[in-house]
């Protein structure tokens, strides 16, 4: 499998098929998981400093890429939700961005 974490986001990326999208799946953590068009991932933390700066280094991630997820945050939790608008579902920039965020420990 390509290392997806050494890509970058493209401009207005077609969606993938749900074969395409399960196959790249699979070279993510197994914490990821596809739901209706959107890669979804929660993360469990301690208090409510860590979600907090864990969602900082993931938007700073996301700006530079140029492709921003819906992040949710509260005690103990951030949820990183991953869809291209402009696809109307998933494209590999949601798998790129998830392998990166993946990367961050």
């Amino acid at each position: 499998m390509v290392e997806l974490s050494r890509e970058s986001c493209q401009p207005r990326p077609p969606a993938l098929s749900v074969e395409e999208a399960s196959e790249l799946l699979r070279g993510l953590s197994s914490e990821w998981r596809s739901e209706e068009g959107r890669l979804r991932r929660d993360y469990r933390l301690r208090g409510f400093g860590e979600p907090v700066a864990l969602a900082v280094r993931v938007a700073l991630l996301a700006e530079r890429e140029d492709h921003h997820p819906e992040l949710r945050l509260g005690y103990g939790h951030l949820e990183v939700e991953l869809t291209t608008h402009s696809a109307g579902g998933l494209s590999r920039n949601d798998f790129i961005l998830a392998a990166k965020i993946d990367a961050l420990g």
